[in-house]
């Protein structure tokens, strides 16, 4: 089976699978890297950041779910825009995704270096980057087994440390509260920061070409991949917040370890930390798949080199894509800063969401893709102005690019 432009991936994921890979691109992502800067910059109401975040994750998975089911192909919000706006906003979507997450790839990466062996930490991370691309290259079904099997680990550990913090935690419990003297730029900022965590769900979308029955599995997989992640970072937010303080939160290195060693568990702070790492692996693994596969659907359409095109013929996936995109992360790994990335990372897809909005704006039912389109626009100027700034940058260029070769 082909598509006009060249060979098909395979349906081979149901609702499960689909889930399972949703949850792997978030879960691990924003709880042990995003919430010490989140709280930072909000404070003690951190927790108002990560509802505002909630919602518009929310009304972004709601309108991409819409699109998925219409346009069930790889590439995601690139085939939408280029078919809801025309193809110079597919092709800014499809730029802002492979930018910004191949960041998010590195920042991921760096983190599995960081938790492993400190000492080696980019060294480790490319290690890490060799290893995953090497799965995905043998195609989708051993990438989806492994997600799952990496789930499980990380739920695993992150009801541990719930269950220990809130349950039986022998130091003082800072008092909850929802920070009055908070400003409100900077709890926008930590919302920010915190729907880093939660864009994994674009990932579902990206694989619509690999998906069974797509118009009934994708808009049920996203809703309900989002739904359990929420409740898994509230609960963690809860946790470490009320055992640690806004103030020492801020300023952890790794939050959910100094949590439950605090609790009066300091044994747990070393599988904590494998947890960290695995999630981050989890992250990284889909993370590079959803890169991949826009990189995939930009290069049918001869926006990146038609080479990149090709499937390969025994594991029915986008081989050339996925060295292609395993050797930039790798690049990145040795060059960059792990908040840098994630703060860069943050404005490019946040613009990439904010497309997918307007693309949903044009099907109807406009007020979810209105306040979705408002939210991340306005979280996206909100974030640190060397992160706008960089990003837009980019951005630019490759508008520039685009422009040039028309």
């Amino acid at each position: 089976m082909s598509t006009p432009d060249g060979p098909a991936l395979h349906r081979r994921l149901g609702t499960f699978d689909a889930v399972t890979i949703g949850l792997g691109s978030m879960i691990g992502a924003g709880i042990f890297v995003a919430l010490a800067p989140a709280a930072a910059a909000a404070g003690s109401a951190l927790l108002i950041g990560l509802a505002v975040a909630a919602v518009v994750a929310y009304c972004n998975a709601t309108s991409s779910a819409r699109l998925a089911a219409r346009y069930p192909q790889s590439g995601g919000t690139y085939v939408y825009g280029r078919e809801r706006l025309g193809e110079f906003w597919g092709f800014t979507a499809g730029w802002s995704f492979i930018v910004g997450k191949t960041a998010s790839c590195a920042a991921m990466a760096l983190t599995v270096g960081y938790y492993v062996w400190p000492g080696c930490a980019r060294g480790v991370a490319v290690g890490a980057v060799v290893a995953l691309t090497a799965v995905n290259y043998a195609g989708i079904q051993k990438s989806a087994l492994l997600t799952r099997v990496i789930v499980g680990l990380v739920l695993a550990v992150l009801s541990a440390v719930v269950v220990t913090v809130l349950g039986f935690g022998e130091g003082g419990t800072a008092p909850l509260s929802f920070g009055a003297d908070a400003s409100l730029t900077g709890v926008l900022q930590s919302a920010g920061l915190l729907f880093f965590a939660f864009a994994g769900y674009a990932r579902i979308a990206t694989l619509g070409e690999e998906v069974r029955d797509p118009a009934r599995i994708i808009p049920r997989a996203i809703p309900l991949a989002l739904a359990i992640t929420l409740a898994v970072y509230a609960l963690v937010a809860i946790a470490v917040l009320g055992e640690l303080g806004s103030d020492a939160l801020a300023s952890a290195t790794a939050p959910l370890a100094d949590a439950v060693i605090q609790a009066g568990f300091p044994a747990l702070g070393g599988v904590v930390r494998a947890g960290a790492a695995v999630a981050a692996l989890g992250a990284l693994l889909a993370l590079i798949l959803g890169v991949s596969r826009t990189t995939l659907a930009m290069a049918r359409d001869r926006r990146l080199p038609h080479a990149l095109s090709a499937v390969h013929p025994r594991f029915g996936s986008p081989h050339r894509a996925e060295v292609v995109v395993g050797v930039a992360v790798a690049a990145l790994t040795v060059a960059v800063d792990v908040r840098d990335a994630i703060g860069f990372s943050s404005f490019a897809v946040l613009l990439y969401y904010a497309i997918a909005n307007a693309s949903a704006w044009t099907l109807g039912r406009r007020t979810i893709p209105a306040i979705g389109l408002a939210g991340c626009l306005l979280l996206a100027v909100l974030l640190p102005i060397s992160s706008v700034l960089a990003g837009a940058a980019v951005v630019l260029v490759g508008a520039l690019a685009y422009r040039l070769r028309r």
